[in-house]
């Protein structure tokens, strides 16, 4: 269920209704919102009540940094992704000022392609995903028709496309808002992330139908210290309990849609998609990802990506 995750170095709330304008633990007053709700129902328009405080999110947060400790799910009966049954979102409005590039980052050429193209068609490969939409200004949509053109064993029959919002989680809405209604599941993606694998991706996808929703992350390598407005250092975090997380992150349809309600209620921003998950206080699994997942932001990071594509290459000559 979704509510009985064992959580690794996280605050787990009980079950919890919401009642009314206030959020209640154990209470039986009427119109409560079950998370059973949250779980079966695929419509992206499920109203919620609103709610003046909340229970504290079940994993923690790094100030504004994308880290999550480690949910480990409880055992489900679900053993694979239904085909067609996800919805992905591939953002591309981004401006990609660090690259200091004429062009966005995500259109910048890697290895004979547009590094947005990359993902895009590992995506399209899968049986899982039944619909790519592309959040991008209108110039660029021939990068990503372009891209599909040349998939081959493509599942996906034509691309929609979204207008990306002033924020990130504006252009996420603005996707979220065009997939469809019978969508199982929605992953969202940075088209920055070239070298994602649709092995990944299934499996954060499979944590997602059994837990509500789930994002790619690997442990964190260096030490981190959590520092005052001064530059002092406040404590030294257990780097065991810490993640850094990826993208896809893959929610079901249901718990979005009360997220971003709650997003606007409160007026909430954040830097990634499952802290809206997280606000609501539900879990939120960490699929176990790749290091080589990374998202190209600066020259520096064009070079190790390359090296990367290379080496995903040479696997799959390999193994072909």
């Amino acid at each position: 269920m979704l509510g009985q995750a064992s959580l690794t170095g996280c605050l787990v709330t009980p079950p919890v209704r919401i009642v009314g304008r206030t959020r209640q633990s154990g209470n039986t007053e009427t119109d409560t919102f079950r998370r059973s709700v949250l779980r079966s129902q695929p419509c992206r328009r499920l109203r919620t009540p609103g709610a003046a405080s909340r229970q504290p999110a079940a994993c923690f947060a790094l100030r504004r940094q994308s880290l999550v400790c480690l949910a480990q799910a409880a055992p489900s009966q679900q053993a694979s992704v239904p085909p067609g049954s996800v919805s992905l979102v591939l953002l591309a409005g981004g401006v990609g000022k660090r690259m200091g590039a004429s062009i966005p980052k995500q259109y910048l050429e890697l290895m004979g392609q547009p590094i947005a193209a990359y993902s895009l068609q590992t995506f399209a490969s899968m049986p899982e995903i039944g619909e790519i939409v592309v959040v991008c200004e209108d110039d660029y949509r021939d990068v990503f028709e372009n891209a599909l053109n040349n998939t081959p064993g493509s599942s996906i029959g034509s691309l929609k496309f979204a207008k990306p919002g002033k924020e990130r989680q504006d252009s996420v809405h603005s996707g979220f808002q065009a997939i469809r209604e019978e969508a199982e599941l929605v992953a969202i993606h940075d088209s920055a992330r070239p070298l994602v694998t649709a092995e990944d991706t299934q499996r954060c996808c499979l944590d997602a139908l059994q837990v509500g929703a789930a994002v790619l992350g690997v442990p964190v390598k260096p030490t981190i210290k959590e520092v005052n407005a001064d530059g002092f250092v406040v404590k030294t975090l257990q780097r065991a309990a810490l993640m850094e997380v990826q993208t896809p992150q893959v929610i079901r349809p249901a718990l979005l849609t009360a997220g971003f309600q709650l997003v606007s209620e409160k007026n909430l921003e954040v830097t990634d998609d499952v802290s809206i998950i997280e606000a609501l206080g539900e879990p939120v699994k960490v699929t176990l990802g790749a290091y080589s997942n990374i998202k190209v932001t600066t020259p520096d990071d064009m070079s190790v990506a390359e090296g990367f594509l290379k080496e995903h290459r040479k696997d799959a000559v390999v193994h072909a």
